[in-house]
């Protein structure tokens, strides 16, 4: 066999050039130029295989294999080496990478201030389980199981009297229950409905309002609902209340701010220079009655989806955008 192709030579040959490469580059021409698929030493050595007579394929198929396992054992071993010196290299001239600060989601953003809000109007902070039974999220606030109202609530339930809270008004009704009069609190969190569209979403956050004690009136929600408006929104905004039915109170009343996008004049999202903001209402004596609250206690509470007042408050069009992770909308707030 000519001396060329003896384990021997190339080991020698090799171990000798190895020492000249520098870095990963010079190291995968090196690679190359032995095991590559075109022109290398294996490729070479291939054919002077094919070309020989039966014994001589035999013998240099025997070489070659051995040749082969040496070059690919012995390039395995310095390329992980290459790699390994390669990743400790830092290059001082490059630039920075740039990494933006985290901030609030936008929803997240408005529900620190509105609570903060109600801090300020001396509300205490109330939580409660988001798997609810039947009691809570509907019985005790006056919703019977024959009763329409329940078909506004487009329920997820989960087996028997098991559902995902459809508001936090159950919240009410555990505090209620756990303390008597005065009540002042305000409860935040996630709510759960069957509905989505580009105003609806599965999953969203509310903030609930009570107030009870034994002189509570209507002017008292009425200055309560202005005060936190004109606090989220401005002192300019203008603020009506229009008779609504919701079974948990009674009189109910929606409310109405004029629109943040055209001022009140009337555009393609109002329509009339109005925009609905809220529910609210005294609370009906039937709610009271199931806590075991005396005749003579009188409150008012409210609701509001935080998602509705986020879109008004950054103008935004799709309550979807906030749940998709777009780092590009996140940003802007």
């Amino acid at each position: 066999m000519e001396h060329e192709i003896t384990l021997e030579h190339i080991k020698a040959k090799v171990e000798e050039e190895i020492k000249e490469v520098k870095n990963l580059d010079q190291f995968l021409r090196l690679k190359s130029k032995y095991t590559g698929k075109k022109d290398s030493l294996l490729t070479t050595l291939r054919e002077k295989i094919k070309s020989g007579t039966p014994e001589e394929k035999r013998l240099l198929g025997m070489k070659f294999n051995e040749i082969k396992e040496f070059l690919e054992e012995f390039f395995r071993k310095k390329e992980s080496e290459f790699k390994k010196k390669e990743e400790k290299k830092i290059d001082i001239t490059l630039p920075g990478v740039t990494r933006s600060p985290g901030k609030l989601h936008p929803v997240s953003q408005i529900m620190e201030e509105i609570i903060s809000i109600f801090k300020n109007m001396n509300f205490d902070i109330a939580d409660g389980p988001e798997v609810e039974t039947d009691f809570f999220n509907f019985e005790a606030l006056n919703i019977p199981k024959w009763h329409p109202a329940r078909d506004m609530q487009d329920t997820l339930y989960i087996e028997g009297e098991r559902l995902l809270r459809t508001h936090t008004s159950p919240v009410q009704i555990r505090v209620m229950l756990a303390k008597k009069p005065p009540v002042r609190i305000i409860a935040p969190g996630r709510v759960y409905r069957r509905d989505s569209d580009v105003s609806h979403t599965p999953m969203f956050h509310q903030v609930e309002g009570l107030h009870v004690d034994k002189d509570v009136k209507f002017v008292h929600l009425k200055g309560t609902i202005e005060l936190f408006l004109k606090a989220l929104f401005g002192e300019e905004i203008k603020i009506r209340f229009r008779p609504s039915y919701f079974p948990f109170t009674e009189p109910s009343a929606e409310v109405d701010i004029t629109c943040v996008l055209c001022g009140g004049k009337g555009c393609r999202v109002c329509g009339s220079g109005w925009l609905e903001i809220m529910g609210c209402g005294m609370v009906h004596p039937n709610v009271f009655r199931a806590v075991g609250y005396p005749e003579d206690i009188q409150g008012y509470a409210f609701g509001l989806g935080v998602e509705r007042l986020a879109m008004l408050k950054f103008k935004i069009n799709d309550i979807r955008l906030f749940f998709e992770n777009d780092i590009r909308f996140l940003k802007q707030f």
